[in-house]
């Protein structure tokens, strides 16, 4: 199978790319669906409504500016404001939903943790996602810089490349599984599945961003990299906690 994988249906080019995204939302959908229904979750319907919708609104805000300062210079002629206005970031979303369902609990003064029964089906929805990142290659700006290693693929340009899609797939993977062995049930609203997730996530993806063809940066870093401290940043309390009890 060639890479990029652009099938033809009925005379018809199909981005591989946006089936697979449709896909990553509708199951992770029913899955937090069901455990939602086999979880004691105290927060109303209502409120979880509310909490979703804050986070919809984040996520889409938070990954429009985070894709767009990936690469901040670009002129502003109409294809590449087309362009812009399609360029996503799911770690932009991430962090944007996060803000988002936060401001909206404060709207609704709902104190307790709303993120733990989220966690398994975010990372669900990003393993499906990548998957069709995979997939299309160099048309999506997953893929890595070129490489030696045996993990070298040509992912469209005769190059051979970190596959980056395939790696985080399998961190995921491993990350899901470790997450499911050492913490309990999603739904019992103490917030450190969730924040777990969100640490071990990003500085995974801060790592990662080292081996990506980046063309802008800050002090050395990219736009993903210094989002990634940002919410390290943010979640000092929760590091300070964990390194405490390690001891």
């Amino acid at each position: 199978m060639a890479i990029p994988f652009e099938p033809i249906v009925f005379g018809i080019k199909v981005n591989i790319h946006l089936i697979f995204e449709y896909l990553a939302f509708f199951i992770a959908f029913r899955y937090y669906i069901s455990l939602r229904k086999n979880s004691n979750d105290e927060i109303s319907d209502k409120n979880r409504l509310s909490i979703i919708l804050g986070a919809i609104v984040g996520a889409l805000l938070g990954s429009r500016l985070i894709g767009f300062l990936e690469n901040p210079l670009i002129s502003f002629n109409t294809f590449n404001v087309i362009h812009l206005l399609n360029t996503k970031s799911i770690m932009g979303g991430l962090f944007g939903g996060l803000i988002g369902v936060e401001l909206s609990k404060k709207i609704i003064r709902e104190r307790r943790s709303s993120g733990d029964l989220f966690t398994y089906p975010i990372i669900l929805g990003i393993v499906i996602g990548r998957v069709g990142c995979f997939l299309s290659g160099i048309n999506e700006f997953t893929y890595g810089s070129t490489t030696r290693l045996f993990t070298g693929m040509d992912l469209g340009d005769g190059l051979p490349r970190h596959p980056i899609a395939l790696y985080e797939i399998v961190f995921l993977l491993l990350l899901f599984f470790l997450l499911k062995r050492f913490y309990p049930r999603a739904g019992e609203n103490n917030g450190e599945l969730f924040k777990t997730f969100m640490i071990s996530y990003f500085g995974f993806r801060f790592l990662i961003e080292f081996i990506k063809p980046n063309v802008f940066y800050v002090l050395g870093l990219s736009s993903i990299q210094w989002l990634c401290i940002t919410c390290w940043v943010y979640y000092m309390p929760t590091l300070k906690k964990s390194m405490k009890n390690a001891h």
